[in-house]
């Protein structure tokens, strides 16, 4: 071959090349985030419920063991959908209300769809407009600003299918429907050629405490032989035999109100209610099963991005013994006008009162709230690790190339919005619709799903309704909201459960790091 034909076959070959990957299809993205999910309840990080599905993520794609929340469910989500701060939405942390700064930000919807995507949304929506009106083609779900109910709809969470409003079938099951729509939209979109977005936001194992009965009853015997002692001690030793914490970690020690098991008067109850919630995890589950046959049988697995996590850390509401109130509801007010159907609730939940049917209202408390988070201190609301410590598994077949994988990189789901702009190739405008988007403030995980180290933030920071924190490499430093002059301080590669604090033995440290907590409360409170 002379020099002209082999210049020439190189340049073909290089032009060949390059249009390759320009045409190479932009992935897929399947976000499916639980609510009050703890970070040992699933199978891959410890739990004995069975979670099957969600476990296949960990085993064909990577675990993450340090990444982070809001320790809240609105202040999460719209951390999630915007890429900032929750305070920078206009949405504290350190209370349940409603952003009111939406228009500083863009959601992952909003950039997605105007880069081709097809966007699609189900189940808990917060926002002031319709999903549909901050950037999802489609939507089904509850506009959700109060208490729920699994199997009817309740007076101020009316549901909607994209701009309709629909009536609820006598057989409905909340979670099960947005099983369904999920696996509905996700059909439509593989007949396309357009890449999708699909965000699954769950109510499940969120309070109330509703399942079927056949849903329940394969977990009563195992909770009322292994309360939350037992089952506690099995997931912390599951957790250190995979090596997704570290051998030297200790136990966190659990609130002086949790008795043991042994001593408990009322097996019979509290194993229900941890059955109950075992039957809401186990919807999600098999809910997850359902979307990953369709891709499948779509053949569309190798460039599907699935994500799953939690909003926050388990709830420990509920209290600790039988009650006969509670969540607003008791004898003296039964609220009439709670359900569209006008049923009371039988309020409270003990022996003779179990939780589960659609006339109940309740939750499992903080002894099992504890064991669901699983090796860790705190639960939902607070700055200890298991307030804001999720699970987060993924899955991308045609990048994350090791199955089994487990980074200790910290991310923060701040980080999604970042991360979506990577994969799609999208732009992030400086102005759209009028609006002048603040700067995204996370930073692509895509260089993890490499196996590659990337350059995560100097630090993250949290104001939440109990306590404010920062992280900064491997130290953190706490403190309660009503105590703003003390600050704990932490050392998350030895002691990553907070059981020492080493204030006292590194007071610069400390000085250094409230400091610069406050400029960073100063920054994102300016809006």
């Amino acid at each position: 071959m002379n020099p002209w034909s082999l210049a020439a076959f190189f340049f073909i070959f290089s032009v060949s090349l390059a249009s390759a990957q320009e045409t190479k299809p932009r992935p897929n993205i399947i976000l499916i985030m639980a609510d009050d999910l703890g970070w040992s309840d699933i199978g891959c990080y410890g739990g004995e419920i069975g979670t099957p599905h969600i476990d296949s993520l960990a085993r064909d794609g990577m675990r993450f063991t340090q990444f982070y929340n809001n320790a809240i469910c609105g202040p999460t989500r719209a951390s999630l959908l915007t890429g900032l701060f929750c305070q920078q939405t206009g949405h504290r942390g350190d209370r349940w209300n409603e952003p009111k700064n939406f228009d500083v930000c863009m959601t992952i919807g909003e950039v997605l769809q105007q880069a081709g995507y097809h966007t699609m949304m189900v189940g808990k929506w917060q926002g002031r407009d319709s999903a549909l009106d901050r950037g999802f083609d489609r939507f089904y779900g509850p506009m959700c600003q109060a208490k729920i109910s699994y199997y009817h709809e309740v007076v101020q969470n009316p549901f909607y299918l994209d701009r309709q409003r629909i009536e609820l079938p006598e057989d409905y099951y909340l979670t099960d429907a947005f099983n369904a729509h999920a696996d509905r939209f996700l059909k439509e979109s593989l007949q396309n050629r357009q890449p999708f977005l699909l965000y699954v936001a769950h109510i499940a194992p969120h309070w109330p405490l509703h399942a079927h009965e056949g849903e329940i009853a394969p977990f009563r015997k195992r909770y009322e032989t292994q309360g939350w002692d037992q089952i506690r001690a099995k997931r912390f030793q599951s957790q250190r035999h995979t090596e997704l914490i570290p051998e030297q970690w200790q136990l966190a020690p659990r609130a002086a109100s949790i008795g043991n098991w042994d001593k408990e008067r009322h097996k019979r109850w509290q194993a229900e209610r941890m059955a109950v919630y075992a039957a809401q995890v186990k919807s999600i589950d098999r809910g997850l099963g359902q979307l990953l046959q369709t891709l499948k049988a779509a053949n569309a697995e190798e460039n599907t991005l699935v994500i799953f996590l939690s909003d926050n850390g388990a709830a420990p509401d509920g209290g600790l013994n039988p009650n006969k109130s509670g969540f607003g509801f008791s004898k003296n007010t039964p609220n009439p006008g709670w359900r569209r159907d006008g049923v009371l609730i039988k309020p409270g939940s003990g022996p003779d009162h179990l939780p589960g049917p659609s006339d109940t209202f309740a939750a499992y408390g903080l002894a099992w709230a504890t064991t669901s988070n699983t090796p860790f201190r705190g639960t939902k609301l607070e700055g200890y690790e298991g307030g804001i410590r999720t699970p987060l598994v993924v899955r991308w077949p045609s990048v994350i190339q090791q199955g089994g994988a487990i980074t200790r990189q910290p991310g923060h789901v701040i980080d999604f919005m970042a991360t979506f702009l990577d994969i799609a190739q999208a732009e992030y405008p400086s102005e759209f619709k009028g609006r002048h988007p603040l700067p995204v403030e996370g930073v692509s995980l895509l260089p993890v799903f490499r196996g590659k180290q990337r350059t995560a933030p100097a630090r993250l920071c949290w104001d939440l309704p109990r306590h404010q924190a920062i992280r900064e490499g491997n130290w953190k430093a706490i403190r309660l909201r009503q105590k703003p002059d003390r600050w704990q301080l932490y050392d998350l590669e030895r002691d990553g459960t907070e059981t020492t604090d080493v204030a006292d033995q590194h007071p610069e440290l400390v000085k250094g790091m409230a400091h610069r907590f406050d400029v960073w409360y100063d920054r994102v409170n300016q809006n």
